[in-house]
């Protein structure tokens, strides 16, 4: 295959994965709205958003790092799905996941996010300080217990690489890591609660508070690549989940179906739950999630 066709069409993946994150983003607030008793916007209000936001223009200006930062975090977030394969054995679908391993992936995360910190950091709020603050120390916490489960996989399968673990899953339903490493799964899924940042998790913008976040720092097309970035990066940390603990995917709908499922655990967890404190936040993950992903290494070493 040629470079211009793989590109082409790890960019029409980029496009599906890209439609579907904002459509489950869409679906997750009308999810919210009825909980709390509220109509709630109709699902396909992010795709509006994105249109509203791209046709506007700014004068408003921070300085150069605070409009790299949106940059940085879709680059971020396209880099994370890029690594990845979304369906095994689709040629369109496959993306660059021969080129690159989950330690790749996970640097991806963190570029992005550490991106969006820079941009934030250069705005005229004066609290944006304390959100930069509140994020990274969420980050490290979560990435704790998530790459001690990634660890254990790296053990139980002797491979970094995403195909192969995939691969290594198929044939039968209790192949999954589900089954033959719950204590990975379980410390990985507490993981990416704090990675949605959903109830009890949300201390970064912080709804319950007034809020100071980028939604309120950025606007017209910046805030429009900010909004498309939540819709690649949410779905490529799907996909990454649904490939390392429940199997992969082997077609469209199944890929469709398990993210689904994935995400809707955050969700039900986010409505259920008030929002932690910070430093609660904190200790939470450095607590029974990192332990359970220390215990899955050390069972798979034994």
């Amino acid at each position: 295959m040629s470079f211009a066709t793989k590109l082409m069409l790890s960019f029409l993946s980029l496009g599906v994965i890209t439609i579907w994150g904002l459509t489950l983003n869409g679906i997750v607030a009308k999810i919210f709205a009825r909980v709390q008793g509220r109509l709630g916007p109709p699902f396909w209000q992010p795709f509006i958003d994105i249109i509203k936001n791209n046709a506007k223009r700014t004068t408003v200006s921070h300085g150069i790092m605070f409009y790299l930062g949106p940059v940085f975090r879709i680059a971020g977030g396209i880099g994370t799905y890029m690594f990845i394969p979304a369906v095994l054995g689709s040629v369109m679908f496959s993306n660059y996941s021969v080129s690159g391993d989950v330690f790749l992936v996970m640097y991806f995360i963190f570029f992005g996010q550490l991106g969006m910190a820079l941009g934030a950091g250069e705005g005229g709020h004066p609290y944006s300080a304390i959100g930069v603050a509140r994020g990274l120390a969420q980050m490290t916490a979560f990435e704790v217990p998530f790459a001690l489960s990634v660890i254990s996989l790296a053990v139980q399968y002797h491979t970094l690489n995403i195909t192969e673990i995939v691969m290594a899953q198929q044939g039968s339903i209790l192949n999954w890591t589900l089954f033959t490493n719950p204590l990975a799964v379980i410390a990985a899924m507490i993981a990416m609660l704090g990675m949605t940042m959903y109830n009890p998790f949300s201390v970064v913008i912080a709804p319950q508070e007034t809020p100071i976040g980028p939604p309120t720092e950025y606007s017209a097309s910046f805030l429009g690549l900010l909004a498309t970035n939540r819709g690649i990066f949410n779905a490529a940390k799907l996909v990454l989940f649904m490939n390392l603990y429940f199997g992969g995917a082997t077609n469209i709908i199944s890929m469709l179906v398990k993210t689904f499922a994935i995400y809707m655990f955050s969700v039900f967890v986010g409505v259920a739950f008030p929002r932690f404190k910070t430093e609660d936040s904190i200790r939470f993950f450095l607590k029974v999630p990192a332990l359970l992903g220390a215990l899955a290494i050390v069972v798979w070493l034994i």
